[in-house]
């Protein structure tokens, strides 16, 4: 029997369509030794019918949404891979994206989690692909849209790194969990996700402890993958996954940030979220 070179982690949740499609596209464009395991979190929609009629998949079926965190870190101990890719259900693999990337990471040993150029429907760079940590002054500037006024400014645009090229593989503070591939043996030195996340965030804290071990988080565009963006959220749109960025980005800034800060500016800091928390939830009774 062949070892597995990676298992694709997949947490679905009433994404029935979605999730279909992208093993579709594993079965079709997946070119190493894998397995995929679905996590599911209580879907309602058929869902768990559809996937007893695929072999390929191992299923592990949580009675609730467990949240992204937990729902990826429920396949842990059953994961037989020497690496792990973290998969949206709302993506699409493309050619090579799978054996590329465990090929850099076969070379770059000292390459801890790394993401290939993730690309939206229209082909342009889904920019949560690369993100810098969110530093009161980086997140000043995203949220008071001086990045999108000034997009390829080394000053202002850090938070996305618009002033780098989307087509250059480089070293980044962090990427998104719609593809994280990385050693097992490195996740499993760190815990996986931090479950203290229940949805967004859990990436971002996740690539903390990555790079806190000396290893570099890598964006590799030599290989892509579609995202449809928000996928999911938009057929499970709640109060809660609307206002879930605000509320990570407190809880990673209270975990990670605050320490290296003083009181005054933790303060600011904290207040703003709880503004921006608030517009969030404003908006979403009104729509």
């Amino acid at each position: 029997m062949s070892k597995i070179k990676v298992s694709i982690v997949i947490v679905s949740y009433n994404t029935k369509e979605l999730l279909l499609s992208c093993i579709a596209s594993i079965k079709k464009f997946a070119d190493v030794s894998y397995e995929i395991i679905i996590s599911d979190n209580g879907s309602t929609d058929g869902t768990l019918e559809a996937l007893t009629k695929i072999k390929e998949v191992v299923l592990v079926e949580n009675k609730v949404n467990l949240g992204f965190a937990k729902g990826n870190n429920a396949a842990k101990k059953i994961s037989k891979g020497e690496y792990i890719l973290f998969l949206n259900p709302d993506t699409l693999l493309h050619k090579n994206a799978l054996s590329e990337s465990v090929s850099y990471l076969n070379k770059n040993k000292k390459t801890g989690a790394l993401t290939c150029k993730v690309v939206l429907l229209d082909g342009s760079l889904d920019k949560d692909t690369r993100r810098s940590f969110p530093t009161p002054f980086i997140a000043l500037t995203h949220f008071s849209g001086l990045d999108r006024i000034f997009p390829k400014s080394p000053l202002f645009s850090r938070y996305w790194y618009g002033y780098a090229d989307e087509n250059i593989t480089q070293e980044i503070d962090a990427l998104q969990g719609a593809f994280l591939l990385s050693p097992k043996k490195v996740l499993d030195s760190i815990g996986w996700f931090d479950e203290d996340y229940f949805l967004d965030g859990e990436d971002i804290d996740l690539c903390w402890k990555i790079k806190n071990l000396h290893l570099k988080v890598i964006y590799f565009p030599k290989v892509s993958i579609t995202h449809i963006k928000k996928g999911s959220k938009k057929k499970n749109k709640s109060l809660k996954s609307v206002t879930g960025g605000v509320t990570a980005m407190q809880l990673f800034y209270e975990k990670r940030l605050s320490a290296q800060y003083p009181f005054y500016v933790n303060g600011l800091v904290l207040f703003g979220i709880q503004i921006l928390k608030f517009i969030r939830t404003i908006k979403y009774y009104l729509s």
